[in-house]
């Protein structure tokens, strides 16, 4: 069974691999659509797991260089938490991550353009920040999903 991104996904993933120089396969492809489809901030391994349902005769060194690739072209981020293993998230707006230290589940949390600004102010002068890396731990009653 293959895997197929809907007509806007496919777009932006066909686009994006293009301009950086690289092909649009369907590895790469299934992997980008496991990830946008559940948005839980996978491991490498829960990526490999489900894109094994796909694409049964994938390698997990197949996945790990698509994950690198998409990282590098800016179509998912890097989530690093703690010493937990590399997580991987779609979102690619400014925000942070909350992690529960019960469940383990990874939550994004929204920051709005005032508080971005704030957070930015706080960046050295002279200097420019390029990417925003925050992270919460702690616990609670999580939302209803």
């Amino acid at each position: 069974m293959s895997y197929s991104l809907t007509s806007s996904r496919n777009q932006t993933f066909i686009s994006t691999l293009r301009e950086k120089g690289l092909r649009p396969t369907k590895q790469r492809a299934c992997v980008y659509g496991v990830i946008l489809d559940k948005r839980d901030h996978p491991t490498a391994d829960d990526i490999y797991d489900r894109v094994k349902r796909h694409l049964p005769g994938t390698s997990f060194a197949t996945v790990y260089n698509c994950l690198e690739t998409l990282v590098g072209c800016g179509l998912v981020r890097q989530v690093n938490m703690d010493r937990s293993p590399t997580r991987y998230c779609p979102n690619l707006s400014p925000h942070a991550h909350f992690r529960c230290i019960q469940s383990g589940k990874i939550y994004d949390v929204e920051i709005d353009k005032d508080t971005l600004s704030r957070m930015q102010a706080l960046v050295p002068e002279g200097f420019e920040a390029e990417n925003l890396d925050l992270s919460f731990s702690g616990t609670g009653t999580p939302p209803h999903d």
